[in-house]
């Protein structure tokens, strides 16, 4: 199940495990991505808290965490390549994964076709 966020990201249920990315629409506002700072495994995220820094040739932004949990694995991949980020924001450009308590937390996000009808 893949939900998204007013802020832009996808979240990809799978267990109590949540991958969390960035929306292709995300990474062509940003343009070409230069640098990702990610949170380290074991730390404990709260909802709306900053945990990840990207900077790309336009901006720097922040990605907040979407829910509460424990980071459980990032993406060193785009660490060393943020480019990855801007070719497959939805599949290797994946950031990190979060362990969460409140699966039910989910249902308050955006489905696809909502998300679509609110970037259009």
């Amino acid at each position: 199940m893949t939900k998204y966020t007013e802020d832009h990201e996808w979240l990809d249920l799978d267990g109590d495990i949540v991958t969390v990315g960035i929306t292709e629409h995300a990474a062509e506002q940003l343009g070409d991505i230069v640098f990702i700072e990610l949170p380290e495994v074991g730390d404990v995220v709260a909802s709306g808290a900053e945990v990840v820094t990207i900077e790309s040739v336009k901006a720097a932004s922040d990605i907040a965490a979407p829910l509460d949990g424990e980071i459980v694995e990032i993406n060193a991949k785009i660490v060393e390549t943020p480019g990855l980020v801007n070719e497959d924001p939805s599949g290797e450009g994946w950031f990190f994964k979060v362990k969460i308590e409140d699966v039910g937390a989910l249902a308050e996000f955006m489905d696809e076709d909502e998300y679509k009808a609110m970037i259009d």
